[in-house]
């Protein structure tokens, strides 16, 4: 397929776009290189990818970037709670007036498939903490940046365009691991991170769950949903992880002490924060047959070696931060 990934120089993206390559699929990326461009550089030079500098608000932009594909795989965002809290016109206007939009120009553009980064985020908090959430439970937005994605994964669903579109939203877990974008402010990350180097933490709300999924397997999921029969895809959403990683975030700081048992970790209770979730990932096991790769306790030895390896010598580096 002629594939379009936006935000493919992001941390899921420069991850997925040369596993697609890989897979004898055709890549344009269309990107802002608001974290820099580095990340594509390992697949600059492969003859089935393409590079479009451009903003996803920009509808010049986007008319030309989805012109002539066959899928569209929609990850630029702002992304996470923080971020779209510091920024909310921002967050509006990429997360969710430039998805819609862009949803738009891919049906006028004739594109059949289109992949939505979404979020598990879109569960807020549990009502049950002793039952798991799924892919027909009751969205509870809590913030700014889950709100934008229920907004466009509900446009979505309710789009139509004949036999041939075929929408899916994913709803990721917590992503964490290694990337050609590397990303230090997501939990495993910045927990596995701050233990080494410093030697001491703080965790808020040590009690919360959630559930978490290596880099390499978000994008091979993506990869799976491209590669599926419509049948099986078009107008359905998946949870995309594993229901064995649900953690607790004290249980991961017990996994990465492992490594470092030398450090120190302060626990500051907290009842406020509502983003409490457990989550089942049956059906994109049952339906699409995915399993995951990695596990957390993989992915925090994998930031270990990343971390005394002396590859990243300036963690501090704004680029590892949304």
């Amino acid at each position: 397929m002629k594939i379009l990934v936006t935000g493919g120089a992001g941390y899921v993206g420069s991850t997925l776009v040369p596993m697609l390559l890989s897979g004898g699929h055709s890549v344009r990326v269309l990107d802002n290189l608001a974290h820099g461009g580095a990340p594509m550089l390992g697949v600059w030079s492969h003859p089935d990818f393409e590079f479009l500098l451009g903003d996803v608000r920009d509808t010049a932009a986007v008319k030309t970037a989805v012109t002539g594909m066959h899928a569209v795989v929609h990850l630029a965002a702002l992304v996470g709670d923080p971020a779209c809290a510091r920024q909310p016109e921002l967050a509006q206007s990429v997360n969710c007036r430039a998805s819609l939009g862009l949803i738009a120009e891919s049906q006028r553009a004739g594109v059949a498939r289109f992949v939505f980064a979404s979020t598990c985020s879109n569960y807020g908090r549990m009502s049950d903490p002793t039952r798991y959430v799924d892919e027909d439970s009751t969205l509870a937005p809590i913030s700014l940046y889950a709100e934008t994605k229920v907004a466009v994964e509900r446009a979505l669903l309710a789009s139509t365009d004949g036999p041939s579109w075929c929408p899916t939203p994913l709803r990721f877990s917590t992503v964490y691991g290694v990337s050609p974008r590397m990303r230090f402010d997501l939990t495993v990350n910045e927990f596995t991170l701050e233990l080494l180097t410093r030697k001491r933490l703080k965790v808020f709300g040590e009690q919360f769950w959630r559930p978490y999924i290596h880099v390499r397997d978000a994008a091979r999921a993506i990869a799976c949903v491209l590669e599926a029969p419509p049948s099986k895809v078009s107008q359905r959403v998946f949870n995309v992880g594993d229901t064995s990683q649900n953690f607790q975030k004290q249980q991961l700081v017990e996994l990465i002490l492992k490594h470092v048992p030398d450090a120190s970790v302060e626990y500051v209770t907290r009842q406020e924060d509502p983003r409490d979730y457990r989550v089942s990932f049956g059906r994109i096991e049952n339906e699409l047959d995915f399993r995951i790769t990695t596990t957390v306790p993989a992915g925090i030895a994998e930031i270990v070696r990343l971390v005394r390896s002396r590859i990243i010598t300036d963690f501090a580096d704004p680029n590892f931060k949304n």
